[in-house]
Parts: C-alpha cells; structure tokens; sequence
C-alpha cells in the first residue's frame, strides 16, 4: 500500500520526477509508491518545496504540516501530514484508476 494511517496522520510513499511539464499526480508506482510530477528542478530543495506546496494545495492543509520524513535527496520520498477529507477523496480515486 502506498500510504499508512496512523494517529490520524497519513504517511504517503511517493517517486517524485522534478523538472516536469505541470506539477501533477500520475498514478501508483508499483503498489509502494504514488508517482508524482513536479516542474521545479532537483536545485537546492526547490523540487521538495514546490512538492510540499503541491501537496498542501491537492489536500486542503498548511505547508507546514507536510514533513519529508525520507528520501530528501532522493526521487522516492515519504512525506507525513494530517489526514483530510481530500485524502481520502484522492486516495479512493488513485486506487480505482490503477
């Protein structure tokens, strides 16, 4: 499973490709893993904060609610934050595509 819910927080798993054409979800990777675009380049963390700003918008909460918790430096990330109706919403929707 891509993510895990714990204490009302969600840790998501996800493969990030930076310097994309438009900052969009774009499906499972494997079943570990949610991958991700974003149009920042892997320069000096703007990819992970135009990531966590992604992330805040597309699930409706404060940026700094969002933690990379692993993969900083790297394209596979887990990132925690609390969980939101617009979760669940776009959880059920990326299981039901893939």
């Amino acid at each position: 499973m891509f993510y895990e819910i714990k204490e009302g927080k969600v840790m998501l798993r996800l493969k990030a490709q930076p310097s994309a054409g438009k900052n969009e979800f774009r499906g499972l990777y494997g079943e570990e893993a949610v991958k991700v675009r974003i149009q920042a380049p892997a320069v000096e963390g703007a990819a992970n904060k135009a990531l966590v700003k992604f992330l805040a918008k597309s699930f409706k909460i404060p940026k700094s609610k969002i933690v990379i918790k692993s993969g900083e430096t790297s394209k596979f990330k887990t990132v925690t934050f609390p969980l939101t109706e617009a979760f669940w919403a776009w959880a059920e929707k990326i299981e039901k595509n893939d």
